[in-house]
């Protein structure tokens, strides 16, 4: 028999104590948290749903899920150039399953003391496998880093490599091994939320890239009012990606596949050296691969200056 709803929530909350922060008023345990902004600083929130078979294999274990549910969302904060503080888990589960809960926190929370975000209210019910999670961070007013604010000629940057994730999945997909290099970035991505906070000062724009790296620049330039051109050869590919997929294999998951949960950014040209300096500072790698031009929309070239198109430019959750 599985626990019951209430029994579940103290559990969560038990656990969740081991992370504390002055800043917390009231956490878990009242209708609401209470929590205390500081005065300087502006309140930055994002939220992401991660549901069984669209977001992750249904074989995923659940604490990598844990981490992932919390990973994505803290890649938003790191776009935004903010510092974490607080988090709200919302899970819908098809049985009260401690044991599985139990497996679930474990990666959630290791993934919360990393970054010190402390866990401070959410909900379950039973359902399909889902979970929702809500991060709150602070960023110090006029720093944050938006998608608004590439300029034409910016340098077009990543961090990271990118396609590993939907490599895997397509692995996953075709029912063939899947390298278990690739799996752990599907599972485990990395949010780099000191690179975000490194990269403000000579940063004009970023996004963290989750449904593709031309579908989420061209939210750049939606917002921004302006084209970019990109030059898929000079996508950053991990080992494991070189090994299983070249050609345009490769180009399509890297440029369209999604959940890398790497940042792109523009900067000015200008800026090349300190972005460097902070590549070797912050241990992520920063590659430039394109830059942001006059008129709209995403353009990509292959390295002999050919012009590309993939078969999607990234995720569609509603087609």
């Amino acid at each position: 028999m599985g626990a019951r709803e209430f029994d579940l929530i103290a559990r969560i909350r038990a656990r969740a104590a081991t992370i504390q922060r002055d800043d917390i008023v009231l956490g878990i345990g009242d209708d609401a948290a209470l929590l205390q902004v500081p005065p300087d600083q502006l309140l930055v929130l994002a939220t992401d749903t991660l549901n069984a078979g669209v977001h992750f294999p249904d074989d995923t274990a659940p604490a990598d899920l844990g981490w992932k549910s919390l990973a994505v969302n803290l890649s938003d904060l790191a776009a935004m150039g903010a510092q974490p503080a607080w988090c709200t888990l919302s899970l819908s589960l098809p049985a009260g399953d401690p044991a599985w809960l139990d497996a679930f926190l474990d990666g959630f929370l290791a993934l919360a003391a990393k970054h010190r975000i402390a866990l401070v209210g959410g909900d379950t019910t039973r359902g399909p496998l889902s979970v929702c999670v809500t991060v709150h961070g602070f960023v110090e007013r006029d720093r944050a880093m938006r998608r608004d604010q590439a300029h034409i000629s910016d340098d077009i940057w990543v961090s990271g490599t990118l396609g590993d994730a939907a490599a895997a999945l397509m692995q996953w997909r075709a029912g063939a091994t899947i390298d278990p290099r690739l799996r752990e970035r599907l599972d485990r991505p990395t949010p780099h939320i000191a690179l975000g906070r490194a990269l403000r000062p000579a940063t004009h724009a970023a996004i963290d890239l989750s449904d593709g790296l031309l579908a989420d620049l061209g939210h750049i330039c939606m917002a921004s009012r302006c084209g970019a051109e990109v030059d898929v050869d000079a996508l950053p590919a991990s080992d494991a990606l070189a090994a299983a997929f070249d050609g345009d294999a490769r180009r399509h998951v890297q440029a369209a596949g999604g959940d890398d949960y790497e940042l792109c950014f523009t900067a000015p040209a200008w800026a090349r050296e300190a972005i460097d300096t902070i590549a070797l500072d912050t241990g992520v790698r920063l590659t430039r691969i394109g830059r942001i031009v006059a008129g709209e929309g995403v353009r990509a070239f292959a390295g002999d200056g050919a012009a590309w198109l993939p078969s999607a430019s990234g995720y569609v959750h509603f087609d």
